[in-house]
This record gives structure tokens, sequence and C-alpha cells, in this order.
């Protein structure tokens, strides 16, 4: 029986339909087998601690409160705007949140009361917290991670629950 010989071209081209055809055939649900559905979109996958951040009612208007998220080596920004921002919480959906650190080469921000802004004070980057964090100006290429919060009517309480973009100098939020 004589051995034929396959050049190197049909045997990429056999082997990698062959492969292509098995990927297909597996990830090709059984008749009758349940499908998982997609993930909702804009769902988060990391495990985000619920963190209290203050009362509603306590936050004084256009002047940022501190706290961090979501752990203690994150600073955070809270902001009660005055006005219904987009994402915004609160009895008038105006109170919002964001990393401190700016997403150039994590400088500290600063919140700005004249022009409603967050400056950085390294490379003269600045954010917009009225339009989720938008960067306006500077070095930075990254909008500024907003954290998104939750609002109890009950109890008049705000709480982080999870961040909008990734923080500065991290692979993953949660460490």
């Amino acid at each position: 029986m004589e051995n034929p010989k396959v050049s190197r071209r049909i045997f990429m081209m056999t082997s990698g339909g062959s492969a292509a055809a098995l990927a297909t055939s597996a990830l090709t649900p059984a008749h009758g087998a349940p499908v998982a559905s997609p993930p909702a979109s804009g769902a988060t996958t990391l495990n985000y601690p619920k963190r209290a951040v203050g009362k509603a009612a306590a936050m004084p208007v256009n002047q940022a409160v501190n706290f961090s998220y979501p752990d203690a080596s994150s600073p955070c920004y809270a902001i009660r705007m005055g006005s219904p921002v987009p994402g915004g919480v609160g009895p008038n959906k105006d109170i919002v949140a964001y990393s401190a650190m700016c997403t150039h080469m994590g400088c500290p921000v600063a919140y700005d009361t004249g022009t409603k802004t967050f400056k950085c004070g390294c490379h003269f980057s600045v954010f917009d917290p009225e339009n989720k964090g938008q960067m306006v100006c500077g070095q930075a290429t990254e909008d500024l991670p907003q954290v998104l919060l939750e609002y109890d009517s009950r109890s008049d309480s705000v709480q982080a629950v999870a961040i909008n973009g990734l923080l500065y100098g991290r692979q993953s939020n949660v460490l």
C-alpha cells in the first residue's frame, strides 16, 4: 500500500475546517437542551460590596462628599448637583459619585464648585460630573469612572453598589 504525501497547504486547510466544524457543533445545543441566556446589557460580573455613602438630605448642594469605594484605597466623591443628571439618584435624581483618581496617571482630581467640574492638577484634565464623568479636555483619554449608586427613599440613604469604568492602576476594580 502506497503512503500518499499530503502538502502542508492541504493539511492546514483540512485541519482548520475540521476544527471550525467541531467548535461550531460544540457550541450548538442539543435539541431540547436549555439555552443559557446572555447576561443583561450593562450587568456587572464583579462582586461589588454595598457601602453607605450618606443621607441624601444631609448632602450639601454642589459640594463634594468624600468616601472610599470599593475599598479603603479607592477615594471617591459624591456630589448633589442641584438638578437632575444622567445616572443621578435621590429624590431629585441629582446625586452622582465618581472616582477621585484621574484616568490619565492616577493623580487626585478636585471638584471645582464654580465650573461644576473635576479638575486634575497634574496634567489639567477636566471631567464633567453632570454628563457621566465625561472627559472634557486634557491628557486623559478615558471618562472618570462613575460609582453607581442606589437610593432608599424610606431611609433617605445613598449606597455605592458598583463602578462603571476601570479605576486607575487596576486590572479589576475589586481586588
